[in-house]
């Protein structure tokens, strides 16, 4: 009778592969959509003219912003086996080294802190990224350019896309008991 109040269990493995499984598969099928978005963007003044095929920094984004997310989901050591569990999952799927793509990724998330400090908001620093990694500021109005930032106009356009991309944690906890 109280059966629906008992979570099926699923392995931290098995949580890593669909993580990137998912991931990787979603930013290879999007980023298409997401170039044309940029580049028809009505804030900027010129087209960025991104190529649909250039999405290894939108992944990259991608990936250093969801691993960012685990710790505050995950507790007790798991967060760690999870991350590492996916870093191996990652390398394998990328053919990289593991120590390689763990400093890329290292890399990417101090780049957050850095265009996004004082704030820790993991969502916004994703947008950001994009603007910079992708070298956006070309392609803004004077004012703007001028002074560096993105068009916040812009950056609400960026943060609503990125919120297709941030893992829904809470879903695979309220469904699953993840186990090691």
């Amino acid at each position: 009778m109280l059966s629906f109040l008992i979570k099926k269990k699923i392995s931290e493995q098995q949580v890593a592969s669909h993580f990137v499984h998912s991931i990787i598969q979603m930013v290879e099928e999007s980023f298409a959509d997401v170039a044309e978005l940029m580049n028809s963007e009505p804030e900027f003044e010129t087209s960025p003219n991104i190529n649909p095929d250039d999405y290894d920094r939108f992944m990259l984004i991608v990936l250093a912003g969801n691993l960012l997310f685990i710790p505050k989901h995950f507790n007790d050591y798991q967060d760690v086996r999870l991350t590492d569990s996916i870093l191996n999952k990652l390398a394998e799927a990328f053919g990289l080294p593991k120590d390689k793509l763990k400093e890329t990724i290292s890399n990417y998330q101090k780049f957050f802190s850095k265009v996004n400090h004082p704030s820790k908001n993991i969502h916004y620093a994703m947008s950001k990224a994009v603007f910079f990694k992708y070298d956006l500021n070309r392609c803004q109005d004077e004012y703007f350019r001028n002074m560096k930032t993105p068009n916040p106009i812009f950056l609400n356009h960026m943060n609503d896309i990125i919120a297709n991309y941030i893992w829904d944690w809470k879903s695979i906890q309220s469904e699953y008991k993840v186990v090691s």
